[in-house]
């Protein structure tokens, strides 16, 4: 996969002055400590990481505790990511601030017999002893298994792929794509099945975490067996809050089996910070420089414990996320970022009908310079299948049925006209065959995507996957109350399911098919995974049918 980056987009000269010339009256419980880290914008070369090295072997306990992962893959090189962490549930991780030499490899096979590159990286205390490996040197299209060993403690294997070279004539491949992980409201048991499926990457479309409290007995998982420490029971606000509680995520067994046999691409949206947060702008009435300072350490933390490259490093409170990938000449993701960069919900974020705040023209969803990157990257596409990987819904979605119906202000119907240009800009391009992929929502639809949503004899310009939740919602039930309401208000919506689980995409050259991948139950362990409905949609011929 080949990747991209947009410019930098940032905020308003003043919004980040004020962040980064925050005093310490304006903390408001940072630590001087976290908003200093928060800011950092350079890897470690002076300061903690230069004064003191520990030695690998004095590491008394196991330090890979939350796994391994790997992702963004490109034709010849991946990410690799793990972190040290012999006491994941303390701050420190049970490691002193020193930097910590990491040793890795990356082999054609399972036993290490072939290793076709290694090297050894520094875990520096200044990102939470989190290493970002880009292998590099590898050959495209092909599986590859990977470790990291610390003294003589040695992780688990993980199990990666590289893209085809940039023009190869990939004849299919299948992906899965995932959203919204409460880990209070269940068990990650998707994430188990996920691991075992046959697919070529995995993409995660936001809420990866929640920022609320999780209590003794996690949430809905009512624990029996143990009891979750006390600084899990509040909400996040500081970076210290924020590792910790991808520390406690990234403990779960389901997680971390699926990120060791898949790579994942990720994309944010609002809960890795803070709810229904539209740009600079908070859910709650705070000054925005203290917004944007929790917004930094989220940030922070999130770049910290994903697969990520180094691009996309954040510079304070500002994140270079969106960016391009290519699955040799039959598919290119254009992933989004339609957090950071948003105006406000209209009429507070509430489901209202449409009206002149919510219809303004001037009002964007992903910002002037990102639909610019997208539209012109449409225009060079050469793939055959062109994936828009984002956050919310895409589609018009009625949520009533009166002559005029409410819609939600959160999703791209609060923000018609940012839509409008990203449909004439499918048109401009000659684009045949899009698919949109969507999470948020926690519920599994399939739509037709329309160039005018309240005309369904207008053209089909494209299909939306979006797939539920792994957890968010608990259990849910196949047929929610409003089903009936949604699919006579929406005739273009083809599929409506409130069961948790995940999606597969399986994406050829003669047509795309959608698996809707359902669990029972997600309160208690073990439910087994079944498929929901399948739909297809020929190239050349976007509508979702049913296979």
């Amino acid at each position: 996969m080949t990747i991209t980056s947009g410019w930098s987009q940032g905020h308003t000269r003043e919004l980040r002055a004020a962040a980064r010339s925050i005093g310490r009256r304006r903390f408001l419980g940072l630590t001087t400590a976290a908003a200093a880290l928060a800011f950092a914008v350079d890897l470690p070369a002076t300061g903690t990481a230069a004064a003191a090295e520990l030695d690998a072997a004095r590491i008394d306990d196991f330090p890979f505790t939350l796994g391994v992962a790997s992702g963004d893959p490109q034709p010849t090189s991946v990410v690799l990511w793990t972190r040290l962490a012999p006491a994941p549930y303390q701050p420190d991780g049970g490691l002193p601030a020193e930097r910590v030499d990491v040793d890795w490899e990356v082999a054609e096979d399972e036993t290490f017999a072939t290793v076709v590159a290694k090297g050894t990286a520094v875990a520096h205390p200044e990102f939470h002893h989190t290493v970002h490996v880009e292998a590099e040197g590898l050959d495209p299209g092909r599986v590859f298994f990977y470790r990291f060993r610390a003294g003589t403690w040695l992780s688990e294997t993980g199990r990666t792929r590289t893209a085809p070279a940039a023009d190869s004539p990939v004849p299919s491949m299948t992906l899965a794509a995932v959203s919204c992980q409460a880990y209070h409201d269940g068990y990650f048991t998707a994430y188990r099945h996920l691991a075992e499926d046959d697919v070529d990457l995995v993409l995660h479309l936001g809420d990866y975490l929640y920022e609320y409290a999780v209590d003794a007995v996690g949430g809905a998982r009512q624990y029996t067996d143990r009891v979750l420490p006390r600084l899990f029971d509040h909400e996040t606000g500081t970076l210290e809050d924020y590792r910790l509680r991808y520390a406690l995520y990234k403990t779960d067994p389901d997680l971390r089996a699926a990120h060791a046999r898949h790579p994942f691409v990720v994309t944010f949206d609002d809960h890795e910070t803070e709810n229904n947060y539209a740009g600079s702008i908070p859910e709650n009435a705070v000054p925005p420089e203290q917004f944007l300072l929790r917004r930094a350490a989220a940030y922070r933390a999130y770049w910290e414990n994903q697969p990520l490259r180094p691009p996309q490093l954040p510079v304070g409170p500002d994140m270079q996320l969106y960016r391009r990938l290519q699955w040799g000449s039959l598919a290119q993701f254009d992933i989004l970022d339609t957090r950071q960069y948003r105006s406000d919900q209209a009429y507070a974020g509430a489901q209202h009908v449409p009206g002149p705040d919510s219809e303004d023209p001037a009002r964007t969803l992903t910002g002037a310079d990102q639909e610019r990157w997208l539209l012109d990257g449409w225009s060079d596409s050469r793939a055959l299948w062109n994936v828009l990987a984002q956050q919310v819904c895409f589609s018009g979605r009625k949520l009533d049925l009166e002559p005029v119906a409410k819609v939600s202000m959160d999703a791209w119907d609060g923000y018609p006209a940012s839509r409008r240009r990203v449909l004439d800009g499918v048109k401009a391009a000659g684009i045949e065959n899009l698919m949109v992929l969507t999470g948020d929502l926690h519920r599994g639809y399939a739509f037709d995507i329309k160039d005018d949503f309240d005309d369904p004899a207008s053209r089909t310009l494209g299909t939306e996957i979006v797939a539920t939740s792994v957890t968010s919602g608990k259990d849910g039930s196949e047929r929610p109350s409003n089903w009936t309401t949604y699919m006579t208000a929406n005739p273009h919506l083809k599929f409506y399911d409130g069961r948790r689980g995940y999606t597969t995409v399986a994406l050829g050259r003669t047509e795309a098919r959608a698996d809707f991948r359902t669990l029972p139950y997600v309160t208690t362990p073990g439910a087994p995974v079944t498929t929901a409905a399948s739909f297809v949609t020929e190239v050349g011929n976007q509508g979702l049918t049913r296979a």
